[in-house]
């Protein structure tokens, strides 16, 4: 029974190959296997199903702002711990960990910029800084940038991503809510554009304030998007919720969102829509009056 015991004549076994680590992803959304560098190259869009993979703000602002052209506002606007929250851990140290993670002060970036020639003012949310949650300064940031925009005459564009108020600050996080809202009513009273971009995710404070007032609403494939959790929902209501609810698919179905926009397509996009919504106003221009 020696056959067993010895290996045949001119087999040799195979070495498995050293491979760096962080090659290949796997597909959440089709369960295959993609190079990590042609999916960088396709903006973290799964070049198989569409699916979209988180995108850095850093990465968003490189998308949609023209070469250079974006100037940051409001960049040194940190967060305190006015309540003195008390926890497992404090909020002071949450925010000093979140700031070296992300190289950045707070979730929000905000600023002026140009989209295919266009001036406009542009914020984008980071999930990546304390869940893109909303306290004062994202807040504040939001909303400056809003009034400047009107001040100035130009069009809003945020892209959109929150797991909702923080609560680390409690009332001064939901007061931001109608704080935001306000600046938004007061843009539409002077007939400029506000166009905003529901990114995965975006929910419960956010969503229901800024993220879903705009006069054209956009959305990435798959999405989450709504205010309570589904769980929430399904134990309240005491029913089986549909296929795909509070996805942005089944939010278009259901009239919430203006359109679904592939990352790859968004910059064009917004540019098609700006050219609509401005005209051809030259910047300063104050616009025509249906009827004046």
């Amino acid at each position: 029974m020696t056959l067993f015991g010895k290996s045949r004549p001119g087999v040799k076994k195979a070495r498995k190959r050293d491979m760096p680590d962080g090659l290949w992803l796997k597909c959440p959304g089709c369960n295959e296997m993609i190079f990590r560098e042609e999916l960088e190259k396709a903006l973290r869009v799964c070049p198989l199903c569409n699916h979209h993979f988180p995108f850095g703000r850093q990465e968003r602002l490189n998308m949609l702002a023209d070469a250079g052209s974006f100037v940051e506002w409001d960049r040194d606007l940190y967060s305190v711990d006015a309540l003195g929250f008390v926890g497992a851990s404090s909020y002071q140290s949450k925010l000093e960990e979140n700031r070296r993670k992300t190289g950045q002060m707070d979730a929000v970036t905000c600023g002026r910029a140009r989209l295919h020639g266009r001036a406009l003012v542009l914020g984008v949310m980071d999930f990546a800084f304390l869940g893109a949650s909303m306290g004062s300064v994202v807040g504040e940031k939001i909303t400056r940038l809003i009034e400047r925009a009107t001040a100035e005459r130009l069009p809003v564009v945020v892209v959109c991503a929150s797991g909702g108020a923080r609560m680390y600050e409690g009332m001064l996080s939901l007061m931001q809510m109608a704080k935001t809202s306000g600046a938004l009513a007061r843009h539409a009273e002077a007939g400029l554009p506000y166009i905003s971009v529901l990114t995965h995710p975006t929910t419960a404070g956010v969503m229901a304030s800024f993220a879903t007032l705009g006069d054209v609403i956009l959305a990435e494939p798959g999405a989450l998007i709504g205010f309570a959790g589904a769980r929430v929902i399904r134990e309240t209501i005491q029913q089986d919720l549909p296929p795909g609810f509070q996805r942005s698919e089944f939010l278009l179905q259901h009239g919430l969102l203006d359109q679904i926009v592939s990352r790859g397509d968004l910059k064009a996009r917004l540019a098609e829509l700006l050219d609509l919504l401005c005209g051809r106003l030259e910047e300063g221009e104050p616009p025509e009056v249906p009827g004046a």
